[in-house]
């Protein structure tokens, strides 16, 4: 198996007949291999929505699958013509990429996977270049197929990868935390970090397909778990208000993925970047109403040397935005103080340290929404009404912050 976690690498390993025992995160379920007979055992009995993106704004459609016991699908999605997979996973998930490996291969599939380290560390040009090395050494075409498995960054940079390999292969993104499933998995941006900031690098290039198999939240740790629904929340506030009732109504059930509520909150979540992202696939306007509460979050985790989780940054960006478009008079004050009430219930943070400021405001500048030096964030005229607040006055910003800032 390939390696990229700063030590020397044994050769990429291709297994076109299955591997060595190992678990298995998720039941197997039947497949076709590419003769067209059925790999594993068993069928899949649980309904299965699918949720078409794109198709609208010049890009290729493609469906987020969403449901339990999906991973058969996967071999569906890479195709025939693909001779050769290669499955891009984190160390934590290394029986997870493991076990995909294996399956591809057992249906005719060249399989490597390719193991990177755990969440933010795998974004970087070091990491991508240890990727493009395997892909090369596998002798990768444009017919094959990469596979992120794994949270938001690792699909970002298999997305990546798979952009710039011979500019441009098909990728298959299966999502397996709340936050990739309902955020980094779709939409088509892919990119990885620098030492000036947070996915400052990065290309246009939605996947194949999606597979949001929710068994895979099972066991994905509370605080993990907690992290995703910032993106979640952001989704209610900004486009559908049905998804902060649905957390109000309980939020200790909203915090676990036995939840009542949990496919349905994802399910719409897929929903709002589906229908943003199908009309703005770039990001020239409509779509950055998707970072509501990141300009401030990716300050944070810059600061924070990506320590922090991702949603709980978001948190106290939305936090922020809240209180700057109160004080602009752009929100209504019932509709702010509902940011911190939601946030707050299930388990996320509203705050962080006040004398960090000058340094935030510094990175805030060089945004991918900024303009020259003229800052631009993402405000709410109302519940459900995003806009952009172009150059707010100084004094504001820091008042802003003044709610936030411990």
């Amino acid at each position: 198996m390939a390696r990229a976690d700063g030590g020397a690498p044994p050769p990429v390993r291709v297994d076109r007949h299955g591997g060595r025992g190992h678990r298995r995160p998720y039941p197997r379920r039947s497949h076709p291999n590419r003769a067209g007979r059925t790999g594993v055992e068993g069928s899949m009995s649980e309904a299965v929505t699918r949720i078409q993106v794109g198709g609208t704004a010049g890009s290729e459609p493609y469906e987020v699958l969403v449901g339990r016991q999906l991973l058969g699908e996967l071999g569906t999605l890479v195709g025939e013509k693909a001779q050769r997979v290669a499955v891009i996973h984190p160390e934590a998930l290394a029986d997870t990429g493991d076990a995909l490996r294996a399956d591809l291969a057992e249906q005719g599939y060249e399989a490597v996977a390719i193991q990177v380290p755990n969440a933010e560390e795998a974004k970087t040009a070091e990491v991508a270049a240890y990727c493009w090395k395997a892909l090369g050494q596998s002798g990768f075409t444009r017919s094959d197929v990469v596979v992120g498995v794994g949270g938001g960054a690792t699909t970002d940079l298999a997305g990546f990868v798979a952009a710039t390999w011979l500019r441009g292969v098909r990728w298959i993104a299966v999502p397996t935390t709340v936050l990739a499933m309902v955020d980094a998995a779709v939409g088509g941006k892919t990119g990885i970090n620098t030492a000036e900031g947070k996915n400052l690098v990065g290309a246009f290039h939605p996947p194949a397909g999606v597979l949001c198999d929710l068994a895979a939240l099972d066991s994905l740790p509370v605080n993990d778990y907690v992290s995703g629904l910032a993106e979640i929340i952001k989704a209610g506030f900004i486009a559908d208000p049905v998804i902060l009732e649905l957390i109000e109504s309980d939020p200790e059930a909203a915090r676990t993925p036995a939840g009542p509520h949990t496919s349905e909150l994802i399910e719409r979540s897929i929903r709002v970047k589906a229908e943003v992202v199908s009309s703005d696939l770039k990001e020239s306007g409509l779509r950055e109403i998707l970072n509501y509460g990141h300009t401030l979050a990716h300050a944070i985790e810059k600061n924070e040397r990506y320590k922090w989780r991702h949603g709980a940054a978001v948190a106290v960006g939305m936090h922020f935005a809240a209180e700057l478009g109160r004080l602009a008079g752009r929100l209504d004050d019932a509709t702010a103080d509902r940011h911190r009430t939601v946030l707050e219930s299930v388990g996320l943070p509203l705050h962080y340290r006040y004398d960090q400021w000058p340094k935030l405001l510094e990175t805030m500048k060089v945004d991918k929404k900024s303009r020259g030096n003229l800052l631009r964030f993402i405000v709410l005229d109302g519940l459900g009404k995003p806009t952009v607040l172009e150059g707010p006055d100084p004094a504001v910003l820091l008042a802003a912050y003044g709610e936030v800032g411990q």
